[in-house]
């Protein structure tokens, strides 16, 4: 009988810990323009990846989880880390300085289609009708956010800033799909994304110290770097650890719906925190991505 009354709250909980996880990745864009509002993009880039890295080992020490052995899997955490944590850093980074954070939300909305999308190429299986249909809506809304500039009022959106985000999604879905693949072979993906971003410290560092001796260390206020260890703490350490808990203990078919949040979370935040205005072009843009996105992932 106790159990039966506690099964509840225990269930419910991998639902709450994946909602606030989407709050947290939702964020990932304001983060990223407070950060990039004084600090170059590419510092910020190298920053994440650095900070991240260095948190990620004594958690891989705790959980002892050894690197993949053999060509194969080793080959596979190495696209995943470059993919995610440098390439991707990166390309964003400098994207969503020149874009809103709605915009650069958004268009990360779409990653579900791409990851599923290189998958079935890899895989050589043939996407259903129901994917199909989804893809194309999803992308025509992206073309309506990117080409007719859906923009939101006072805060500028600039077509260079829109496409290196979309570069960037469409580069770290490979990563995505190499980390599942080496998942599918039996390698956690927590392990896969903690080894990614401690093998990654190891370029972003060099490279942060080199800006640091040409330009000197940043000048910036605590809220710009606030948003930095926000980017490499919560966004990639506790975000992943939450995010693969709530999968284990809540179920993936359950859990992995709340993903939908994210987008949805992301335009909450960047209205309050930037002040960012949802216009009418960019809402419906919005939904037809997030239609498609939806009617591709449901089972």
């Amino acid at each position: 009988m106790t159990d039966r009354a506690l099964s509840p709250s225990v269930s419910l909980a991998p639902v709450i810990v994946a909602g606030l996880v989407m709050i947290v990745w939702g964020a990932t864009p304001v983060m990223t323009k407070l950060a990039t509002a004084e600090m170059p993009p590419l510092v910020v880039a190298m920053l994440r990846t650095a900070f991240g890295g260095l948190a990620a080992l004594p958690i891989l020490a705790a959980l002892r989880q050894p690197l993949p052995r053999g060509r194969t899997r080793l080959g596979f955490l190495v696209v995943s880390a470059l993919a995610g944590f440098i390439v991707f850093p990166i390309l964003y980074t400098i994207g969503q300085r020149e874009t809103s954070a709605m915009h650069g939300g958004m268009i990360l909305a779409a990653l579900p289609i791409f990851t599923g999308t290189y998958a079935a190429m890899m895989e050589r299986r043939r996407p259903s009708r129901r994917w199909l249909i989804g893809c194309a809506l999803a992308l025509t809304g992206e073309v309506a956010l990117i080409a007719f500039r859906a923009g939101n009022a006072g805060t500028p959106a600039s077509l260079f800033g829109d496409l290196l985000v979309l570069v960037s999604a469409l580069l770290v879905a490979t990563g995505y799909v190499a980390g599942a693949r080496l998942a599918q072979i039996g390698y956690k993906s927590l392990a896969v994304t903690l080894w990614g971003i401690a093998l990654s410290a190891f370029i972003a560092l060099p490279i942060a110290a080199a800006l640091f001796a040409t330009d000197g260390p940043p000048v910036a206020g605590w809220q710009a770097w606030s948003a930095v260890l926000f980017l490499a703490l919560i966004t990639s350490i506790v975000g992943y650890v939450g995010w693969y808990w709530a999968l284990a203990k809540g179920g993936i078919a359950r859990i992995a719906t709340i993903q939908f949040f994210q987008p949805i979370s992301g335009l909450i935040l960047a209205a309050i925190l930037l002040g960012e205005q949802l216009t009418l072009p960019l809402a419906a843009a919005s939904a037809v991505i997030l239609a498609g996105v939806y009617l591709a992932q449901r089972r």
